[in-house]
């Protein structure tokens, strides 16, 4: 975050009249960072900015005034952080390291029709499990669980993401001086190029399908909000509104039983009392002579 001077950029259409404001521009997008500032900071011109390289990480943006004899508004925001997660202790197989033909040949060096001669069903069951676990054991080595959920964009797809990595070996390339600043700056362009494309691409599909995929739509749309909206302001049974966390819940706790399981007995009993009434009321079939 910090005053960058740049007046002239339109971070909306994302174009800028100045040729050092179009560099800045350009090295934004090449650095694959978002400026997330949407308000004027000084004298309607957006100067300070927020940057991130991470959408979702920054968010609640607020201008709080100036401080003291500042002509710059002071820009608060919240890092959206999330909670650090605990290792996993779970071990899986991994297959990627897996001697295949050492685990087919010490399955066929056992004598089969031996070994389950004369078994039934469930033996003959536990000795190939014995036999299979022991060569796997042997051959298929184990690896920790991550527990790193690793979500790429819809958009994102091998080819893409090849161009992405070869665009950020070029960069450190650049910054060790091994690689010219036009083979970096082309690889760059090229690069965001392809994501631009990939993302019209996809969100073209997506609006078009949109009534015969509406959750594909929907979820898109929703990895692309920079904050998620809280349960707002409920109203209780004596209609005042609560913000907290825990008289939220209870509301709700006490709100949900009564929709499910309070009106549906009511309105059984009174259907049923109802049809009691009938049934006692009612006359009962008479059968005369010549239907019989």
């Amino acid at each position: 975050m910090g005053d960058f001077n740049h007046p002239d950029i339109c971070w909306r259409d994302n174009a800028a009249e100045c040729k050092q404001s179009r560099k800045f521009l350009e090295c934004v997008n090449d650095n694959f960072v978002l400026q997330v500032t949407e308000e004027p900071t000084r004298r309607g011109a957006m100067l300070d900015l927020v940057l991130t390289n991470k959408e979702g990480l920054v968010g609640d943006i607020k201008l709080k005034g100036s401080l003291g004899c500042s002509d710059h508004e002071m820009v608060e925001f919240r890092i959206l952080r999330a909670a650090r997660r605990a290792r996993s202790k779970l071990t899986t197989l991994d297959f990627s390291r897996a001697d295949f033909g050492l685990f087919r040949d010490l399955l066929g060096r056992v004598p089969w029709d031996k070994a389950l001669e004369g078994r039934g069903a469930q033996d003959s069951w536990l000795i190939f499990k014995g036999q299979l676990l022991q060569a796997q054991e042997r051959c298929i080595p184990t690896k920790r669980k991550s527990s790193k959920t690793t979500k790429r964009p819809l958009w994102m797809n091998k080819e893409l993401l090849g161009k992405v990595k070869q665009k950020k070996k070029a960069y450190r390339g650049w910054k060790q001086g091994q690689v010219a600043w036009e083979e970096y700056r082309e690889t760059g362009r090229a690069a965001r190029e392809q994501v631009r494309k990939a993302k019209a691409l996809i969100e073209i599909s997506l609006a078009r399908d949109v009534k015969d995929n509406k959750k594909s739509f929907y979820r898109y749309v929703s990895d692309k909000r920079r904050t998620r909206e809280n349960v707002g302001p409920l109203q209780n049974e004596t209609g005042d509104l609560v913000t907290q966390d825990m008289e939220k819940a209870e509301v709700l706790n006490n709100f949900c039983p009564s929709v499910f399981a309070g009106k549906s007995l009511s309105h059984t009993a009174q259907a049923t009392e109802g049809k009691g009434r009938d049934w006692e009321n009612a006359k009962l079939p008479t059968v005369g002579e010549d239907q019989v």
